[in-house]
């Protein structure tokens, strides 16, 4: 039912793959009005410590699942899967239990010093990581850029609904600097920052 929403292939995988392996040796010969909330630990207690991330996913499409089975009256009573019911008080929260681990960041003050580096180096990696920097974009976003999402005359770049994560909009003002970047790069490709070949570049462009 809510196929159709979901942005790629590897979130539609994401979804049946955590159920088939999770879910469905405890629940899978159930009837979706016998699940209770002790069905519900005996999937998620073996991972929450250890996959906090997956567990609260995998906690959360088993929701979304029984929910769905609510409304369609093949099921009554309250979602034994929602975190706001039993579960909250049964399980710690993974954000409590979950360790944050922090991408390596350049200290602000050596900034000027890296873009200084990157002027000089060749190549359009550098040039992407460049206008990255200066727009404060994700690396998607600036990868995927083509020509005619820039209005250089109002000085703004316009990511479209399609390739924004948060599904809206987004409006980028552009600096001089930003500007000067991409239009020293020749437009024979769909992408602005592209490859020999005219085909956007990978992530490892950017990483190296």
């Amino acid at each position: 039912s809510h196929e159709s929403g979901w942005k790629n292939e590897k979130h539609i995988a994401q979804w049946k793959s955590t159920l088939k392996t999770y879910a469905g040796p405890v629940l899978g010969k159930l009837r979706v009005n016998e699940i209770t909330v002790e069905d519900i630990l005996k999937v998620l207690k073996p991972i929450w410590i250890d996959k906090p991330e997956t567990a609260s996913r995998l906690r959360g499409r088993i929701e979304k699942v029984l929910g769905w089975a609510t409304a369609m009256k093949y099921r009554g009573g309250e979602n034994p899967a929602a975190w706001t019911g039993a579960l909250q008080h049964l399980l710690p929260a993974t954000a409590s239990i979950q360790k944050v681990e922090h991408h390596k960041a350049v200290p602000y003050k050596e900034v000027p010093q890296v873009m200084s580096d990157l002027r000089k180096a060749e190549g359009i990696g550098a040039k992407a990581l460049m206008f990255k920097i200066l727009t404060a974009s994700r690396t998607s976003e600036v990868l995927g850029a083509t020509w005619e999402e820039f209005d250089f005359d109002g000085k703004v770049w316009i990511i479209p609904v399609a390739r924004m994560k948060a599904g809206r909009e987004h409006r980028v003002p552009l600096s001089d600097a930003a500007i000067t970047i991409i239009e020293n790069i020749p437009r024979d490709a769909r992408y602005v920052f592209h490859n020999d070949a005219g085909r956007m570049l990978s992530n490892m462009a950017m990483l190296q």
